[in-house]
């Protein structure tokens, strides 16, 4: 069995750390990370509990592949009732921390209660205790995690650990690892802060020993392997231009979601594209991109390492920002750029580097920046409020704002919280762009319609990455379907659903679903598990893993009425390209995506759907 079979509990409160066996027959019904560590959340949190309390938990947990020789087998998620939303949130995040907590012994991490000082965790392997951490309180992400290694002289020492973005309760406040890779959505830094703990370090070296099948399993992961390697995504488009491949094909479609969704198409989407990144500058001769980069198992190395031009007005004097360090991925570049009419290649990589530095997800703060700068050209904010003039396409503007919400100053503090309750503030909450309080990525869903019933039924609120259905409707992964039509889209969002949950739970990175199906993951988690996880067992699991989400929701006082979009993708036509005269068709979709969930009209799981699934 590839689980380590321990759970360590953390009361914060107390300050005690203690092992406790992990529930098997829970495993084998959710699997690891995300639904195995969901389905402890929901038995132990009351679905109402204020995500800020102390009453609420956060959940640490790695999955059956982490650890292994699997492609991609390095992803560990964070579990916790998200503030941004008040929705069940789990964030995943790749880099190496997770392999590290498993080869320390662990299957998950639970924290609960709060504790009186700054703490950090230290696990050692078995060995795991709650140290001061009242120095490092107040530090950036970059000036923890060197610290903490220096402290204990181990380099090896993974660290995952907030910025002053958690300390702050910024609503979207993110966990990083490794320097610049993230648990990045719904706010799970802020609940980490609001337990007053900085980090957790570890030092794993007993390795993942337990296989199911070793000789089946190194048989089947070498040959998944190849399918990634030859795929024309996971082995040329990924490793190449990483997901910055997306931008000019996205804005070519017409889905490229810009000035706060008015528009659909970006001019300036060439100057932030990952060519863009692969040119040298005129300045200095030299390109943004410096390297791609891997997490820990992963053979397809989509990450970015980017260095800023030197000369550029956002590091002039600022010799800290002068290094090379986590670059754009598509995510960033849409939020901070075509979001905010903003093409300045290096402005949106040093606000990406601040992002990474103080522990912020770059979607919802620059989706909220681009509500901000409506505002603004509204007459709704002004300079004087803001700081700064805030029209669109102001790279001096997206800095200035994004800089006071890392530091939590000024008009900072109130893009902290997001677009949701800082649109209702100022008497406009229609310009949110956002479900259940989570803003959008980066796909209009006009001229994507299966996202669009994506971003309204996802549990976490809107996300690309429970449902992406742009494999699909773009790039013809499994199968090619047209973007423009709501037809068959319903079925398609569940099953990319149901899919992506095990994907998650396993251990292993979504993106290798562009060239793995569920049929490639099965064997994997059969030669590392058992032979119980037949292909039935983890199709039954995916949906039984979205409806134990959706119940927590529904718990929480969510209701048909939260699955929905903002009224500009229902009413507003797009004006341009391939999805010119659409909107988004939710209101068609929705419907029959209840039916075929087995939920009733107002969206809840019927009772025989819950018997069939064990809920």
């Amino acid at each position: 069995m590839a689980w380590t079979g321990k759970v360590l509990r953390v009361n914060l409160t107390a300050g005690t750390c203690t092992s406790e066996d992990l529930r098997m027959d829970w495993a084998k019904s959710y699997l690891g990370q995300r639904g195995l560590a969901t389905k402890y959340f929901v038995e132990e949190v009351n679905a109402k509990v204020d995500p800020l309390s102390p009453e609420n938990k956060i959940i640490y947990a790695t999955g059956p592949l982490t650890g292994t020789m699997a492609s991609t087998g390095g992803r560990y998620s964070v579990i916790t009732k998200g503030p941004l939303t008040g929705a069940i949130a789990c964030s995943n995040s790749g880099g190496y921390f997770g392999n590290e907590l498993k080869s320390a012994g662990w299957d998950m991490v639970i924290m609960e209660g709060k504790s009186p000082k700054p703490v950090y965790l230290l696990i050692e392997n078995e060995s795991a205790k709650l140290m001061d951490a009242s120095d490092l309180w107040g530090k950036s992400v970059w000036d923890t995690e060197p610290a903490i290694k220096t402290k204990h002289q181990d380099p090896l020492m993974r660290v995952c650990s907030i910025g002053k973005a958690g300390e702050n309760q910024v609503l979207y406040a993110a966990i990083v690892n490794d320097l610049h890779r993230a648990a990045g959505r719904s706010g799970v830094g802020a609940v980490m802060g609001s337990k007053n703990v900085k980090a957790i370090a570890v030092r794993g070296t007993k390795g993942v020993g337990n296989i199911s099948n070793p000789k089946e399993f190194m048989k089947v992961t070498y040959e998944k392997k190849k399918i990634l390697a030859e795929n024309a995504v996971t082995g040329t488009g990924l490793p190449t231009y990483g997901t910055q491949v997306l931008m000019n094909v996205i804005n070519e479609m017409g889905a490229m979601p810009t000035n706060n969704h008015r528009d659909v198409i970006f001019d300036g989407a060439k100057d932030i594209s990952g060519e863009k990144m692969h040119e040298p500058r005129k300045t200095d001769g030299k390109a943004n991109l410096v390297t791609n980069q891997a997490c820990f198992g992963c053979t397809i190395a989509c990450g970015r390492i980017s260095k800023i031009d030197e000369t550029h007005f956002t590091v002039e004097n600022k010799p800290q920002y002068h290094g090379a360090s986590g670059g754009l991925e598509y995510e960033a570049a849409w939020a901070l750029g075509s979001s905010n009419g903003v093409n300045d290649l290096e402005a949106l990589t040093y606000v990406n580097f601040l992002c990474n530095e103080h522990g912020i997800d770059p979607i919802s703060l620059g989706a909220t920046v681009s509500a901000v700068m409506e505002l603004y050209e509204m007459g709704v904010l002004t300079e004087a409020q803001l700081g700064c003039k805030a029209p669109f396409g102001s790279a001096q503007a997206l800095v200035k704002l994004s800089e006071d919400t890392c530091n939590g100053e000024g008009f900072g503090i109130e893009i902290g919280q997001g677009s949701k309750r800082l649109t209702a503030k100022y008497g406009h909450p229609e310009l949110s762009m956002s479900v259940k309080g989570q803003e959008f990525p980066a796909y209009d869903s006009r001229g994507i319609q299966g996202m669009g019933l994506a971003y309204a039924t996802s549990n976490r609120g809107a996300c690309h990455l429970r449902g992406y259905t742009v494999a699909s409707e773009v790039l013809g992964i499994p199968v090619k379907t047209d973007p423009l039509v709501t037809d068959g889209k319903p079925a398609l969002v569940k099953a990319f659903q149901d899919a992506t949950a095990v994907f998650d739970s396993a251990g292993i990175c979504v993106f290798t679903s562009f060239a793995w199906t569920l049929a490639d993951v099965q064997p994997q988690v059969a030669a590392a598990c058992g032979d119980e996880f037949d292909m039935a067992n983890l199709e039954t699991m995916g949906e039984r893993i979205w409806n134990m989400e959706r119940q927590f929701n529904l718990e929480a006082g969510f209701t048909k009425a939260d699955d929905d979009l903002p009224a500009r993708l229902k009413k507003d036509a797009a004006k341009v390209g391939p999805a010119k005269g659409l909107v988004n068709g939710i209101d068609k979709m929705l419907p029959e995506y209840f039916e075929l969930r087995g939920w009733d009209t107002e969206g809840r799981p019927t009772s025989a759907t819950l018997e069939r699934l064990g809920l």
